[in-house]
């Protein structure tokens, strides 16, 4: 079920380090956690092409890369690079205290 509200992700401590890629679950929702350069950013973990999960992927530039295929998603809009235009869902990243959450929805 996808809430609009804050959901908790991970704690800070969690967190992929700059230039990694992780999976983790909000709300019941699968999502890829990547660090763009010390910023964190969350995308839909499903990949639409053939549902690979992009928190097994890695980062080139800003654009988490598909593990199984290799479409790359910006991680700012979710719209994938040539061949394919495809997308994921983008979702709002805050830090309260120790915990990163984000909005679903």
């Amino acid at each position: 079920m996808v809430v609009s509200e804050w959901v908790r992700l991970c704690g800070v401590d969690e967190a992929p380090k700059a230039g990694e890629v992780r999976e983790a679950e909000a709300g019941g929702v699968a999502v890829c956690l990547a660090n763009v350069d010390g910023r964190l950013c969350a995308l839909d973990n499903v990949c639409p092409h053939r549902a690979g999960p992009l928190g097994e992927g890695w980062l080139e530039g800003e654009a988490v890369v598909c593990p199984w295929h290799s479409w790359a998603f910006s991680t700012t809009t979710g719209v994938a690079e040539a061949p394919e235009k495809g997308k994921v869902a983008v979702f709002p990243v805050k830090i309260e205290g120790g915990d990163v959450l984000v909005k679903l929805g």
